[in-house]
């Protein structure tokens, strides 16, 4: 699993929040990806898509971390 260094930013200045809402891998997915389309980046929304998906649950929240600034 690639942990993110905790002083890497995220790649947008999307900030999201995931505490409280659906645990659901796709929920979560579908999510990120409307806050990151509407970022400071959001060419970067299909690259997330791809990197999301290609690993387990745990790759999916560290690549979230990676994209976006959970809160």
């Amino acid at each position: 699993m690639n942990n993110l260094p905790p002083y890497q930013k995220p790649l947008t200045d999307a900030e999201v929040r995931i505490i409280g809402k659906d645990g659901n891998a796709f929920a979560i997915i579908g999510y990120v990806r409307s806050c990151i389309l509407s970022s400071n980046h959001p060419e970067l929304a299909d690259e997330f898509m791809r990197e999301a998906t290609a690993g387990d649950y745990n790759h999916l929240l560290v690549t979230c971390m990676r994209y976006v600034k959970i809160v």
